[in-house]
């Protein structure tokens, strides 16, 4: 028996409903432990993301908030409400997976209705909200398609658009751009967070992809070996990294410390200089008042496009990255002597 709309179905959720919490949250396999005393807090409609390499806990962390998994320890919340113990289909939360599991044999708009089905909403109000969300994510026209008829990009838009059709209060994207080519990928990020800033909800965004996190989100959790290093704005994350891992897994960066730092910088403490922050020059050529300076030899030369690479053996020890737009690049080749200028503000101490 189909169930009213205006009973079974819900307008979008209040914004305060939408915030996330993990509260020293801990999730043991066995011997392994995958999150060690993790709390996070993020507030409704953000475009939260979660980055780290494989194994660092974050996709774990998403799976607990989903109730996939259940903490050995700790608590998860949505909004004011504690679920660690509420099973998955009563969170207010849905999924999108980087395979996206559509249905092969039911149509786009077959679909997306299906959660509105599997709920009972009568047909005719379940047919105007599929039209609703297939609008939203720009897929007009396509209801009657099958999936094995679309491009990559546009099935994972039909998965966004189930994953919305109930209006979650809680978006969970599980590396969800990791099967679409460069150039789509990027395209669907900002497709991804166009469509976040329109609709509003909180989405708690899954990645290894540094690009990724730092073009889409409002803020990055940055994991390692189950733990958080550090939370903060993507401006944040890269230009003041709170550890020598966020230095380096965020972009490049020359990290130098010890002895080393010293003959550089003149401090001993970690300290970290991005590529692009680096002036190259040649070896008698004068730098700019306040920089510092040190002279070396390029090792090799990287042209990317629209950047070009150079690798430089400083003499004072350490080997340092530079970066620069190919078309302003300096022409030193490999081998060649060069100075390094930077101003001491680039430099981000670590410790």
């Amino acid at each position: 028996m189909s169930v009213p709309v205006d009973e079974q179905s819900r307008a979008k959720p209040a914004v305060p409903d939408g915030a996330v919490r993990l509260d020293e949250v801990t999730k043991r396999f066995g011997e392994v432990v995958a999150v060690d005393g993790v709390s996070l807090d993020v507030p409704a409609g953000e475009f939260f993301a979660l980055l780290g390499p494989s194994g660092s806990g974050k996709t774990t962390c998403l799976r607990m908030l989903a109730g996939f998994e259940r903490p050995t320890s700790g608590r998860v919340f949505l909004g004011d409400r504690d679920v660690t113990e509420v099973p998955p289909f009563d969170r207010d939360v849905n999924t999108v997976f980087q395979d996206y599991a559509l249905f092969p044999h039911m149509t786009v708009e077959q679909n997306v209705a299906y959660p509105l089905m599997v709920r009972r909403v009568a047909k005719e109000q379940r047919g105007q909200r599929v039209r609703e969300v297939l609008a939203t994510v720009r897929l007009e026209g396509y209801g009657a398609r099958r999936p094995a008829e679309l491009s990559g990009g546009q099935r994972q838009r039909v998965a966004l658009a189930r994953a919305l059709v109930g209006w979650p209060r809680v978006l969970l994207l599980d590396e969800p751009l990791g099967a679409l080519d460069r150039k789509l990928r990027e395209q669907m990020q900002i497709e991804l967070k166009a469509l976040q800033r329109e609709i509003g909800i909180t989405f708690m965004f899954v990645t290894h992809d540094q690009d990724e996190a730092l073009t889409m989100s409002d803020r990055i959790a940055v994991f390692n070996q189950g733990r958080i290093e550090q939370v903060g704005t993507p401006t944040e994350i890269y230009d003041r990294p709170a550890t020598e891992f966020v230095a380096d897994f965020i972009g490049m960066s020359n990290l130098v410390e010890g002895d080393l730092a010293v003959r550089v910088f003149g401090d001993p403490r970690p300290a970290s200089l991005r590529p692009e922050r680096v002036r190259l020059l040649a070896a008698d050529q004068r730098v700019g008042a306040g920089e510092q300076s040190a002279e070396g030899q390029v090792v090799d030369v990287v042209y990317a496009g629209a950047t070009t690479r150079r690798v430089v053996a400083l003499d004072a020890g350490p080997v340092f990255v530079v970066v620069e737009p190919t078309a302003t690049a300096n022409a030193a080749r490999r081998g060649e002597r060069v100075r390094l200028a930077w101003n001491p503000q680039s430099v981000y101490r670590l410790g």
